[in-house]
């Protein structure tokens, strides 16, 4: 099990770092600092919740989408149905059913859109029994750490599918999306050039250990 896992993690790792543009800049980090650029970039990671108006380049939501898909899974199988939107009249709308439901989020004045301002999103889908969502969940973390590489923000949203899908009236924003009738959408990445510089937060370490 121990092999399998680093086997799994490696080939993350070079799955990613094949996608990155040659001579691409890399972000600044508060974290640790390493010549090898894939941890310098997973290091700097942060969630972002602030994103300017600046429309993200299809070319470089293409290239995210990319890394993600190269991203390992159990035998292979490729669990996953990925679907991006920067649509801002899909995105518009369907926010303001949000605030509607839930009017005292745009009591914030920074408030543009449900999926924390991002001008962008990838939407995720797994399995409807239940498999898949940790290939998913790989599949996730190639796309934030390759959009961190591009000086590209993220944030990773569970409560906009939430509404999406248990909301009546979101129902046709959610069929839009096309997944396949054995799939349900399981989480959204919002994506955007940040607008904030958050520090990196503490980390637990003691969660680790060795085994000797």
């Amino acid at each position: 099990m121990k092999s399998r896992n680093l086997t799994w993690l490696c080939a993350g790792l070079l799955a990613l770092s094949s996608c990155a543009p040659q001579g691409a800049a890399q972000p600044e980090t508060t974290a640790p600092t390493s010549e090898n650029a894939v941890i310098e970039t997973i290091l700097a990671r942060r969630s972002i919740r602030r994103y300017t108006t600046q429309p993200v380049e299809r070319e470089k939501l293409e290239l995210i989408v990319k890394c993600g898909i190269n991203a390992p899974s159990g035998l292979n199988k490729q669990p996953w149905e990925v679907r991006v939107v920067d649509n801002a009249a899909y995105i518009d709308s369907l926010t303001a059913l949000y605030v509607k439901a839930n009017p005292k989020v745009a009591e914030d004045t920074t408030f543009r859109n449900m999926f924390r301002n991002a001008p962008a999103v990838i939407f995720i889908a797994s399995p409807s029994n239940g498999s898949g969502q940790l290939d998913c969940g790989l599949l996730g973390e190639n796309m934030v750490l390759a959009a961190q590489s591009l000086g590209l923000g993220t944030c990773c949203l569970g409560g906009p599918t939430r509404f999406m899908k248990e909301a009546s009236e979101a129902a046709p924003y959610l069929e839009k999306l096309g997944f396949s009738e054995d799939y349900t959408l399981l989480y959204a990445i919002g994506v955007g050039y940040p607008d904030e510089s958050p520090a990196a937060k503490p980390r637990d370490e003691s969660k680790v250990r060795f085994i000797d």
